[in-house]
């Protein structure tokens, strides 16, 4: 009996992709990217602490370093300090009994 084998079949060349397409599978693959870090940043950023503003009356005696130092106790002092007057528009860190400020929230 006899076996009838057929040629193998023809190699095919892969054609080249066209460039626009790289170009778009690039855009694509940087845009999922994007979304997937943006989304992260956003969840982390939800599940921290509000970065609210606390009113604080003023006493006789108190400073804007004593107010400072009794919110924030293991805190930068210094840097709280900048932050309540910034935060009330202050030049200079005087202050009067009765006074309200903004203290940023602990």
């Amino acid at each position: 009996m006899y076996v009838i084998r057929r040629p193998h079949s023809p190699v095919r060349l892969r054609r080249p992709v066209p460039r626009w397409r790289v170009i778009v599978r690039r855009l694509i693959l940087s845009a999922a990217v994007l979304l997937f870090v943006a989304l992260a940043f956003a969840q982390t950023v939800h599940g921290s602490q509000p970065g609210g503003y606390v009113t604080v009356a003023v006493r006789p005696g108190d400073t804007v370093w004593s107010i400072a130092a009794g919110r924030y106790p293991g805190a930068d002092t210094r840097e709280k300090v900048d932050e309540i007057l910034a935060a009330n528009g202050l030049r200079q860190p005087s202050l009067h009994p009765g006074q309200t400020l903004r203290v940023p929230a602990a």
